[in-house]
């Protein structure tokens, strides 16, 4: 009997000294930094199953250092979790508060007075306040070149922070889109004073990623898995979730494999998977699937000043060598409608009223052989001077709808007699050579809402960071002129003026056959039936978290 009490008083002993260590454990600093020195979040409650609401989602390329004023590698979605703007861009494009809370502009249209929302934090516990907006807009500046394409920075005549609250943004002319392109992920978002290089210069990088959104990144391992917490700092609501999984899955067939077996509990965005096996996910019956509306054009950009291309008989008989009702069947499986113009007629001054381009075979050759282009018999392709009809077209490898694109734009311009020569590249050497416009045709996109029409046509007129525009355009005989009009388009206050020159702008790149708008482009999403909760956001390159559950 003394021995069983002595072992009972051991076993009581030694259950005190654990909860007393459990109890030390969980009254330990909330705020301890990782090995990468990122700071951690105050512990997310767990569900009575013991699991933390996790969201397992993927990607099929690294999210980047999430440097919030700079670009590629980083991905709009990682860097939107973590960063907030001054405003957002809310349905129907209306500009609804962020970080601040109202704004007051002058009556010459110069000076936009912000008056910052009271209370919020960085993730690592310090003050968001009008003297690091100023220091965030002096960083951006610092590098006007680089961020050149957004109008807004050229607009730009100084930033003061008249007290913690308020902050004065001066602009060189009265600038319509100002409040819009603020709502826009990069470059014009806030990183902490903790994440900023002595020199202030983020053009270099970044010390770590620290903004006001409702994510942080916890977790990171390069090319393989992003682990991102919910900011339990974030002043406005927080997310449902507690935990948001991102892995690395270049493959689109691994991907949908990995959905198909629970890895991941959601597939979203474009590019990601075939709308083939979009349409297999869907037809089993097994998922919630759901198509937004129109988010941008799809489209192949044509080198104006290419050896072949800067002819524009060449450039109006490949307009007309594509069938987009056929493609819009077999590729994007009617997903996608067929374009038929470069904006879609949803964005306002999209241009909308011009005669397209039609699908007209017997024209194209009519025009290609009035370009000299001649077709023997028994040869699948034309020639000049002894010299094959021969194209380079690029699109990013990763892009699996890309991919299958490409492949029938090949075999549409082979009926027309056009030799397509395809090249997959990475994407930072896709986009490297789409600025120097080392290529004959590529596949791109406009950029959407907030974007569309007036960055992307902002962006035309800059080398720096654009789209393929710039460099595609270089053959234009009538360029500066074009670039005049972008630039009095971005400064004028009369609407109708302004409607106008858009409306001139489009018809003379359609009339030059730089852009065949191939379809309008929409974001798909797979869910596992136990992830509730679901909407799409107002812009196409935010995840769609608010609002998201996982049932256990």
């Amino acid at each position: 009997m003394k021995l069983k009490a002595k072992y009972a008083i051991a076993i009581c002993l030694l259950l005190s000294l654990l909860a007393i260590i459990a109890t030390g454990c969980k009254s330990g600093n909330p705020n301890a930094t990782t090995a990468s020195g990122e700071q951690n979040s105050t512990p997310a409650p767990v569900s009575e199953e013991g699991a933390l609401q996790t969201l397992k989602i993927s990607w099929n390329k690294d999210i980047g250092n999430l440097n919030p004023h700079m670009y590629v590698p980083n991905q709009f979605f990682a860097q939107a979790m973590v960063y907030e703007g001054l405003v957002n861009y809310g349905e129907g494009g209306k500009i609804e508060p962020s970080l601040a809370e109202s704004w007051n502009i002058s009556e010459d249209g110069k000076r936009i007075t912000f008056h910052l929302r009271h209370g919020v934090t960085f993730s690592d516990g310090s003050p968001f306040t009008a003297a690091n907006v100023k220091r965030n807009f002096d960083a951006v500046l610092m590098n006007k070149k680089e961020h050149g394409w957004l109008e807004l920075i050229n607009q730009i005549d100084g930033a003061e922070a008249k007290d913690d609250y308020t902050f004065v943004l001066r602009l060189k002319h009265p600038y319509y889109p100002a409040l819009q392109e603020l709502t826009i992920i990069r470059p014009l978002r806030f990183l902490g004073d903790a994440g900023f290089p002595q020199d202030n210069n983020t053009a270099k990088g970044i010390l770590k990623p620290i903004g006001t959104g409702p994510w942080v990144l916890s977790a990171y391992t390069k090319d393989q898995q992003a682990v991102f917490t919910r900011n339990e700092r974030y002043w406005g609501d927080k997310p449902k979730l507690q935990k948001v999984i991102v892995k690395i899955i270049p493959d689109s067939e691994s991907r949908v494999l990995a959905f198909q077996k629970g890895d991941l509990d959601m597939i979203y965005g474009t590019g990601l998977i075939s709308l083939d096996e979009f349409a297999g996910l869907k037809a089993s019956g097994r998922y919630s699937t759901s198509v937004s509306k129109p988010t941008a054009t799809r489209v192949l950009v044509i080198n104006t000043a290419g050896p072949i291309t800067k002819d524009l008989k060449v450039r109006q008989a490949l307009e007309q060598a594509l069938d987009k009702k056929a493609i819009s069947e077999h590729v994007f499986g009617g997903v996608e409608r067929p374009a038929e113009s470069l904006i879609s007629d949803n964005f306002p001054n999209s241009g909308s009223g011009l005669a397209p381009y039609a699908y007209n075979m017997s024209k194209s050759s009519e025009g290609l052989e009035q370009a000299g282009w001649m077709k023997k018999a028994g040869s699948d392709y034309r020639t000049k001077d002894g010299k094959e009809l021969t194209l380079e077209l690029k699109y990013i490898s990763a892009d699996s709808v890309q991919k299958s694109l490409a492949e029938v734009v090949q075999g549409e311009f082979k009926k027309a007699g056009v030799n397509i020569k395809l090249m997959g590249l990475e994407e930072q050497s896709f986009w490297d050579d789409a600025f120097a416009g080392k290529f004959d045709l590529v596949i791109d996109e406009t950029w959407g809402a907030p974007y569309d029409p007036h960055s992307y046509v902002s962006a035309m007129r800059s080398a720096d960071h654009s789209s393929s525009s710039y460099a595609a355009q270089q053959g234009l005989p009538m360029k500066q002129q074009l670039d005049q009009q972008i630039g009095q388009i971005m400064i004028s206050t009369d609407e109708q003026q302004r409607a106008a020159l858009y409306k001139n702008v489009f018809a003379t790149l359609q009339e030059q056959a730089v852009y065949i708008p191939i379809s309008y482009e929409a974001n798909i999403a797979v869910l596992q039936n136990k992830v509730n909760g679901f909407a799409f956001p107002p812009t196409q390159y935010e995840l769609p978290l608010a609002g998201l559950e996982v049932a256990r």
